[in-house]
């Protein structure tokens, strides 16, 4: 059985096989150092029993690098909806073709979404492409929902999904909204 553990820096060079799908964002080596130096608990993979990897998640924890409008923040007094406090962020998650369908996906999301909660994040989000329904639908079936439509997010001027699911601090749902498809916004406006 697949194990999920601590990304590594040799992981590096044997990830590119989970990367070779036209939906993957691939990145450069330093950014994938700068998310393990930075975050490492949060950057995780799943290992098959042959010691090959099989998926990734690239995580965070983080805030709009602006003050709140109103401090302390409180969701209820929060006047500007672009704000983002203290919350989990999914970067990347990707699973090799071959290790579809096998739930790791999900494992690697709870992985990074319990230590969003342990960091006393609001909620999770993500960014996942508009055309990409299969990735919305395995995100829908976690408890993520639409929170805004990003208009000409990727460089290739796709449009994507903000993804978000309420932690246990957001006990009001207070950070997630109906029909947020219909909530469009420039990518400036998404810090």
């Amino acid at each position: 059985m697949a194990s999920i553990r601590p990304m590594t820096i040799n992981d590096l060079f044997k990830i590119s096989t989970t990367n070779l799908d036209h939906l993957t964002e691939t990145y450069n080596v330093g950014f994938y150092l700068e998310y393990l130096t930075k975050w490492p608990d949060l950057c995780r993979v799943i290992e098959g029993v042959d010691g090959n990897i099989e998926g990734y998640i690239l995580g965070k924890v983080e805030a709009s690098p602006y003050p709140p409008p109103v401090y302390p923040y409180d969701p209820d007094t929060n006047t500007n909806l672009n704000y983002l406090p203290w919350h989990g962020h999914i970067t990347a998650l990707t699973v090799a073709p071959s290790a579809r369908r096998l739930g790791h996906a999900t494992r690697l999301t709870e992985s990074l979404e319990q230590q969003a909660d342990a960091n006393n994040g609001w909620f999770v989000d993500l960014f996942v492409r508009k055309e990409n329904t299969l990735a919305q639908e395995l995100y829908r079936k976690m408890g993520y929902s639409v929170y805004r439509c990003v208009v000409d997010y990727y460089n290739d001027g796709a449009d994507a999904y903000d993804m978000r699911k309420p932690m246990s601090r957001d006990k009001g749902h207070k950070h997630i909204r109906d029909n947020g498809e219909k909530f469009r916004v420039d990518p400036q406006d998404v810090w």
